[in-house]
């Protein structure tokens, strides 16, 4: 159940899969097993889908709207101060609109002794990450930045790192990031929930002039991994016109700093995207993003199945897939999740972007398999089971190492397993043996994009979207690799008799 209240050198993730600098790659087109058309008036296989993109953007929020704690306007400080308000998961947010400097700012989170602050003093030009524990302040780090008397300043946590930004009339600019991990562990719920946000001044008794503060739940610089929700069966899961997805929300730095969100999409008009859930998860005393997986609705257990992959605390050496269950509306609110490892019957050291769907009363769970994370070589598997604590291999393409982004997705009323192969630049399409039966037409961006094809009940006809993401980084020498990627929508002009599912 929820719990309302509550280093590893990071690994530059693109050089392992040797795709570094493979920008703008062109889709390839060859299909393995030829596959016949579909006849006229039936329903469409993957192969009768011709996709286009229509739409791409960036999500990009530091502070998500719809999830902000605290608020407050004009103010003169002379000492830090706190608000009433914490984070149950260190993905937290503070961003202060300066009126003047004076002697610098300090923000970040606070107890009545302790803190965790990005501090800036205009006189030397420095700004630095501090750690306050028990009467005794440690200077992380530092860096030099020039911002002048009025500009917007913000700390920002992901998991242990905190990075200090400005905005001084050019958009956000960050400006040194650390992780505070040997001084403090704010995945600790214990240590963290004692933190409120706090501000102020650099030291007590000088001033500062805000004209305004806001704090809350960090947001994205970019989202990726795209998994619609679904019911158990692999329907849709559809409120009023609006389909659901689960997507990594983009850190400041490496898979540790994201964490896994729910957005809202307006299937009328899929250009509109909308974040209504922040998902955390809570296994070995920490509070941790872990992401990448598929969010089930099961209708006869009445409850949420929440799967993800193990990312939140990844150090190079092991991955794993975890579990949830809940009866909680994960589809909106903050939720923190105790979860365990699912039981995949693998024997490889890493395993993450977990699919289900329950076909014919048997479990179908696609992941991706992975024997090395040193170098990165993965591939697509699929097992089956009674239920999900007992599941057995069906088979593996052991043939690939740099394919992921399983769906298991029924098209046309046939269930395929589509995964993403970043070395040949293609979505390939399995059937639920493992046999590949070729490629989907569609544009294959940077990264290693995933394939998940949206079927649109329209009207007695089916149409189809497929979102997916790119490798687009943003602020790159500062945060280094992780910060991707921008959303994409592709539409395919076919439609067809018939909606594949049944209704809800």
């Amino acid at each position: 159940m929820p719990h309302r209240r509550l280093g590893p050198t990071a690994l530059d993730r693109r050089q392992l899969f040797r795709i570094a600098g493979a920008a703008g790659a062109a889709a390839a087109t060859g299909i393995g097993v030829p596959v016949a058309a579909g006849a006229a008036g039936a329903p469409p296989g993957p192969f009768d889908l011709h996709f286009d993109t229509a739409h791409q953007h960036r999500p990009f929020d530091l502070l998500s709207p719809g999830f902000v704690l605290h608020e407050s306007g004009p103010a003169r400080l002379r000492e830090v101060l706190r608000t009433e308000r914490e984070p149950i998961a260190p993905y937290a947010t503070l961003v202060l609109e300066v009126a003047d400097a004076g002697s610098g700012v300090r923000a970040g989170l606070a107890t009545g002794t302790d803190s965790v602050m990005a501090v800036h003093d205009p006189a030397t030009g420095e700004v630095s990450v501090q750690v306050t524990r028990n009467g005794s302040t440690t200077v992380v780090g530092t860096a030099t930045a020039e911002l002048g008397t009025s500009h917007t300043f913000a700390f920002v946590l992901n998991e242990n790192f905190v990075t200090a930004l400005a905005d001084t009339g050019d958009g956000w600019r960050p400006l040194l990031r650390e992780r505070v991990n040997e001084v403090v562990d704010l995945r600790d719920p214990a240590v963290l929930v004692e933190h409120t946000f706090g501000y102020g001044p650099r030291e007590d008794g000088a001033a500062l002039e805000i004209a305004s503060a806001r704090a809350g739940y960090y947001g994205a610089v970019g989202v990726r991994d795209p998994h619609l929700v679904t019911h158990a069966d692999g329907t849709p899961y559809i409120r009023a016109g609006k389909a659901y997805l689960t997507m990594t929300n983009a850190g400041l730095g490496f898979f540790q700093t994201a964490h896994w969100g729910v957005w809202e999409l307006d299937l009328a008009d899929p250009t509109v995207l909308r974040q209504v859930a922040h998902l955390f998860f809570q296994r070995d005393g920490a509070v941790l993003g872990d992401h990448a997986g598929h969010l089930v609705f099961d209708d006869l257990a009445g409850e949420f199945i929440v799967t993800a992959s193990g990312w939140g605390d990844f150090a190079g050496d092991g991955l794993r897939c975890h579990i949830a269950r809940t009866r909680e509306d994960v589809l909106s609110g903050v939720h923190v999740l105790e979860s365990r490892p699912m039981a995949l019957p693998t024997e490889a050291s890493g395993a993450w972007d977990p699919a289900l769907a329950r076909i014919d009363g048997t479990w179908h769970v696609a992941f991706v398999e992975s024997p090395s994370q040193d170098p990165f070589q993965f591939h697509p598997a699929l097992a089956t089971g009674a239920s999900l604590d007992e599941l057995a291999p069906v088979a593996a393409d052991t043939s690939l190492d740099q394919t992921e982004g399983t769906i298991l997705q029924k098209i046309g009323g046939t269930w395929y397993l589509l995964a993403s192969d970043g070395d040949a630049r293609n979505y390939r399409v399995y059937d639920l043996g493992m046999e590949f039966l070729g490629t989907l037409d569609a544009p294959y961006g940077t990264n290693i994009p995933h394939p998940m094809i949206i079927p649109v009940p329209e009207q007695g006809e089916t149409r189809y979207l497929m979102v997916t993401f790119d490798g687009a980084q943003y602020a790159e020498p500062v945060l280094g690799y992780g910060t991707h990627g921008d959303f994409y929508v592709m539409t395919a002009p076919e439609t067809r008799p018939g909606y594949e599912f049944p209704p809800r």
